[in-house]
């Protein structure tokens, strides 16, 4: 996939400096951070190196990456080094992508309380699945899962829904054997919806009564009981939508998903079709119409608002693991399972070295990093270092190659 014609650090680099002067009393400073970030990523304002090949002298700049996590230009090749890390992790049993999503109601309370309300969406979407899975009436197993948080819609809407990748099976509950599911059939959602409304409502009701949510501008009618207690009663007149997806086909798709799902943004720069005129053109799936890809444009401003509503609060976790895969214990219990379905234990070591990531990198983009780009014989080797420039208040220059 070859380089895109418009990238989010275009829009940021064009009407970035105006964005932050219009709006800069409801910013935060997380969005202020992103924002530099992403404009500078990959310019001489974070410095670089200067590779040289050893057969013709050709000479390239690769600049630095931001390593941001809200960074389109970032994610590629931490995406691939995390596929690899979890190779060990991936069992030989069905897997299902099951999906917690909040209703509308309660859209603008999280926004405003990001921390507070997604925390909240991840304890008790895993408490859910942890309780019915432990449930003798449907599997009697202690379940392990990973959970990913996505707060968009296709079109940059908020919309804070959790992913969570579940092996079809689990643990008995006296560690002696292994359970699996159904074939092709995980857990009632019917059963999950209803017990997922009930814990969320209570721990966002004990979150308010604690005085763990704001509620400003919009939502100032909220800080009243009454009124919070009118929202409670409209949500669980409301039917909570988890949604459980068919079985993966295989350890590859389960990798491949996961990774996919991790390190997805907002919006990716091969989404973005043209800027021009104060407006941002991008494609989108209309699922109404059977998944179709359409254009919708925005003012660019209100571009930067709808990518802007998906940063996270410093240092939040989006993926999270729990039950047999939590961080605490996830080597033993993982081995444990692997003993009990009869598998030979793997080596789980993940790529760390600088040529583990070059193989990494060449299979994403196609061609070996260190072969000259002009003989095509030569490699390229470490010529020198560039420094970040002393300050960023200048224009960076055109985008190098990516290092």
């Amino acid at each position: 996939m070859g380089r895109p014609h418009v990238e989010v650090a275009d829009v940021f680099r064009e009407y970035g400096q105006t964005y932050r002067h219009t709006y800069r009393s409801s910013m935060s400073l997380e969005q202020r951070r992103v924002m530099r970030a992403i404009e500078v990523c990959r310019t001489n304002a974070l410095g670089g190196h200067v590779d040289r090949c050893d057969q013709c002298g050709h000479q390239v700049i690769s600049y630095n990456s931001c390593r941001n996590r809200h960074c389109p230009k970032c994610q590629n090749l931490d995406k691939a080094l995390w596929r690899e890390a979890r190779r060990s992790e991936v069992l030989p049993v069905e897997y299902y992508h099951v999906v917690f999503t909040l209703p509308r109601q309660l859209a603008p309370l999280a926004l405003h309380n990001k921390k507070v309300v997604y925390d909240i969406l991840f304890h008790t979407a895993a408490q859910t699945l942890l309780r019915i899975g432990a449930d003798r009436k449907h599997l009697g197993a202690q379940l392990g899962f990973m959970t990913v948080l996505h707060t968009w819609g296709q079109t940059l809407m908020h919309h804070p829904h959790l992913h969570c990748v579940v092996p079809g099976g689990g643990l008995a509950l006296d560690g002696q054997r292994w359970i699996s599911c159904k074939k092709g059939f995980f857990l009632p959602v019917r059963v999950l919806s209803r017990l997922f409304r009930r814990l969320f409502l209570e721990a966002l009701e004990k979150a308010f009564n604690s005085g763990f949510l704001e509620a400003h501008g919009v939502l100032a009618g909220l800080s009243k009981g009454d009124a919070f207690q009118q929202l409670l009663h409209s949500c669980r007149q409301t039917e909570w939508v988890v949604y459980a997806k068919p079985p993966f086909a295989g350890a590859d798709a389960v990798l491949d998903y996961l990774a996919r799902y991790t390190h997805r943004i907002a919006i990716s720069n091969h989404r973005l079709v043209r800027m021009e005129d104060g407006k941002v053109t991008f494609a989108y799936k209309d699922y109404k119409t059977g998944a179709v890809n359409r254009p919708v444009t925005l003012q660019a401003h209100e571009f930067i608002r709808r990518f802007l509503l998906h940063v996270l609060p410093n240092g939040f976790q989006r993926i999270r693991y729990y039950g047999f895969l939590a961080n605490r214990h996830r080597a033993q219990k993982l081995a444990l399972c692997r003993r009990l379905l009869h598998v030979p234990e793997v080596d789980e070591s993940a790529p760390q070295n600088e040529s583990d990531h070059r193989r990494l990198l060449q299979a994403l983009i196609g061609t070996d990093p260190s072969r000259c780009p002009r003989c095509h014989d030569g490699q390229l080797t470490r010529f020198a270092l560039l420094p970040p420039t002393p300050s960023f208040q200048h224009r960076p220059h055109p985008r190098g190659r990516s290092p």
